[in-house]
């Protein structure tokens, strides 16, 4: 099979140009060609030479993702189930925010984290991604959006798989998604969620960029931490912790900590001020981001009430700490990581 164009930087895509005897400039037409144009073929790269589109078709492909499901909630959360070239199948979601159009991309086939809370580990690790199979979802909501004169404004690193477990193609994408010459979405609007994954969150504080880091932390401590999340067995909770002041050290930006309110599990009053006492250290360089469960037919867990999610909040914010309430969306269309996924594996996709 033929590598993906989009797997390439604009920077690979010069290399490969000067490797067929053209002039460098030629791959940032062809770079041009793929996120300012954003064709789909190469026949349609006018300005290069028909013997160059031959050459470029005979080297690479194209991601062809296909809509196998679509789901509009009324909110104006959009979510798509694609099918890739092989029959898996990835979710993808645009939301509409006040400030712009925001798209949560999926990195891996199904994840083998294991959160118990959450869909997306139904069925475990299927592969990675590749960074072009990143990319494509991001160009094909900007092909939509296109149509009704708006863009991608910010991106999400938050759904199916863990992106520092498929770190050097989350890596690439990134990079590609950044370039002037391309998308041009902000460093500063684009966020990766990890749940953990210590070696690679001092990789990613080594990187140098102004990229967004969150982390799912979902409990307090070590024993409920392993019990809702089997990777702390492998990352402990005081590890993740170190990870997070040598980001924070070495980056000067500020983390946001994910945590999952679950009915009478993580959700009680003293499990907040044991939150906040592990954290009070970086108070300063974090805040805590409340998310009311979502409910997986799969799993056994219910969200937290209303009453409980306020009362959360206040034990945090009176122990000084900066601590929201995700607003909700795409509800009403199952649009929680894995979820779609999951209601279509049975049907035969992967």
């Amino acid at each position: 099979m033929k590598p993906f164009i989009y797997d390439y930087t604009m920077e690979e895509l010069q290399e490969w140009a000067v490797s067929q005897g053209e002039p460098a400039f030629r791959g940032s037409q062809i770079f041009d060609w793929l996120y300012v144009k954003r064709v789909d073929s190469f026949e349609q790269m006018s300005n290069l030479s028909k013997a160059l589109r031959q050459k470029l078709d005979d080297s690479f492909s194209f991601v062809l993702l296909k809509e196998i499901a679509k789901y509009e909630s009324s909110d104006g959360t959009v979510k798509f189930l694609f099918g890739l070239h092989d029959d898996h199948g990835i979710e993808t979601v645009v939301m509409k925010h006040n400030y712009g159009n925001s798209i949560c991309v999926t990195t891996q086939v199904g994840c083998r984290v294991g959160c118990t809370f959450c869909a997306s580990t139904l069925g475990g690790l299927k592969r990675n991604l590749t960074a072009g199979e990143i990319v494509a979802q991001v160009v094909q909501a900007q092909r939509i959006l296109d149509a009704r004169g708006e863009r991608v404004s910010s991106i999400v690193i938050m759904g199916t798989g863990e992106p520092f477990e498929n770190y050097d193609a989350t890596m690439n994408f990134l990079r590609i998604m950044i370039h002037e010459k391309g998308l041009n979405i902000g460093q500063r609007h684009i966020t990766v969620s990890t749940s953990g994954i210590v070696p690679s969150i001092y990789k990613f504080a080594d990187e140098g960029t102004q990229i967004n880091l969150a982390i799912s932390i979902h409990a307090p401590n070590d024993a409920l931490r392993s019990k809702l999340m089997p990777v702390n067995r492998r990352y402990p909770f005081n590890d993740v912790i170190e990870s997070l002041n040598y980001y924070i050290a070495k980056t000067g930006r500020r983390i946001t900590f994910e945590y999952a309110l679950i009915n009478g599990v993580n959700d009680r009053p003293e499990h907040a001020k044991e939150l906040a006492e592990v954290i009070k250290g970086m108070s300063m360089s974090s805040h805590v981001n409340l998310i009311p469960v979502n409910h997986v037919p799969e799993r056994k867990y219910v969200r937290t009430s209303r009453n409980d999610i306020f009362n959360f909040q206040r034990v945090l914010t009176d122990a000084g700490i900066n601590v929201t309430i995700r607003r909700e969306q795409g509800h009403d269309i199952a649009a929680a990581c894995g979820q779609l996924r999951a209601k279509h594996m049975e049907s035969g996709t992967r």
